[in-house]
């Protein structure tokens, strides 16, 4: 089993391994006295994991309760959020308790959001189910709920105590599941390391799937040592998610998450160089790269309809929005574009 070591607000580890959540409990009671635990999951992942992992943390001495929810992004809402509040509160949870967030980035998203408000911050380890939520959602503390406005617009950035990824989990997600969280692995190889993306072209992400999700939580957690709260460098994270959000909203969320920021990666890497902010066009670079995992990269949406949705995003500050662009092989800047600019952007980055 690998560690890597998170030291932002609250210092905690990640642990990448395969087939350990049948002794989680033992694992967990390491750093949490036994107490009382709810485990929020989505009814799919509940249904494959959610008797092991409760089974595990029952023989440890903890006394478990579960909040089950109906998948999909839709339920990342501030009515399931408050549906686990109420949950929370008829069955007396305490301060003392735990929240094990057991799915992906929407359950760990949502679970996280609700521990740092119940009774003003309740402990939590994530346990991401998925590629995306193991490389990037469940590392770093972003919490958050969706809003019609947009994407993550009611949050906290609240860190949890541990993360576990089996990646045993992985083998039951679908292949277009699996694919989805690949867009946010080239993100990184994209973003900050050069050699990766390098790896990247050139080998399986499946067939070195532990070693790759090592990387990214790295990469993350060097980013969120130095900027915690997204006042600079964290920011950099961000790359293909202003637009890959508004993408989102205009499919009414039927377009997933990680599809979206491969579109999004796309119209900011070819709308950078076709207006001039890079001298280099890296479509060339992350074409042949997303596709070959199988993401997509054209978008069906107008220019109108992604500006109209991207000027919620809550990178906005007043008349202007920090786009993520490359700049390098390897390495991403952060250039602030005026709102009025911004259709324009979007316009070269379609075409």
């Amino acid at each position: 089993m690998e560690t890597v070591r998170v030291s932002a607000s609250k210092e905690y580890n990640v642990y990448i391994g395969s087939g350990f959540l049948s002794s989680l409990g033992e694992r967990i009671k390491e750093i949490k006295n036994p107490c009382r635990a709810v485990i929020v999951s989505d009814d799919t992942v509940y249904s494959l994991y959610g008797g092991t992992v409760k089974k595990s943390l029952e023989k440890s001495g903890f006394t478990v309760c579960e909040f089950v929810f109906p998948h999909g992004e839709k339920s990342k809402s501030l009515l399931t959020f408050g549906e686990i509040q109420e949950f929370c509160a008829e069955n007396s949870i305490t301060r003392t308790d735990l929240f094990v967030a057991l799915g992906g980035g929407v359950t760990g998203d949502l679970t996280g959001f609700a521990a740092a408000s119940y009774l003003r911050g309740v402990d939590f380890v994530q346990i991401p189910t998925t590629v995306l939520a193991m490389v990037d959602s469940s590392v770093g503390g972003k919490t958050a709920v969706n809003l019609n406005a947009g994407k993550n617009l009611c949050g906290a950035f609240y860190q949890p105590i541990a993360v576990y990824a089996d990646c045993e989990t992985l083998s039951t997600l679908p292949e277009e599941t699996f694919s989805e969280g690949c867009a946010e692995i080239i993100k990184y190889g994209m973003i900050l390391d050069g050699d990766f993306l390098t790896f990247l072209q050139n080998n399986s992400i499946k067939d070195n799937i532990e070693k790759v999700i090592k990387r990214c939580v790295e990469i993350k957690r060097d980013v969120v040592n130095r900027d915690e709260f997204e006042n600079g460098d964290r920011k950099l994270l961000n790359f293909g998610h202003t637009i890959g959000h508004a993408v989102e909203k205009c499919s009414n969320l039927t377009i997933s998450h990680g599809n979206a920021v491969s579109i999004g990666m796309v119209i900011a890497a070819r709308g950078a160089y076709k207006t001039g902010m890079v001298n280099e066009d890296f479509t060339k670079v992350l074409l042949p790269v997303l596709e070959a995992n199988s993401l997509p990269v054209k978008c069906e949406f107008s220019a109108e309809e992604l500006y109209a949705a991207a000027l919620s995003d809550k990178k906005r500050s007043l008349d202007t929005i920090s786009l993520i662009v490359p700049e390098k092989y390897g390495l991403c800047k952060i250039q602030k574009v005026s709102v009025k600019d911004l259709k324009e952007f979007i316009k070269q980055g379609l075409n």
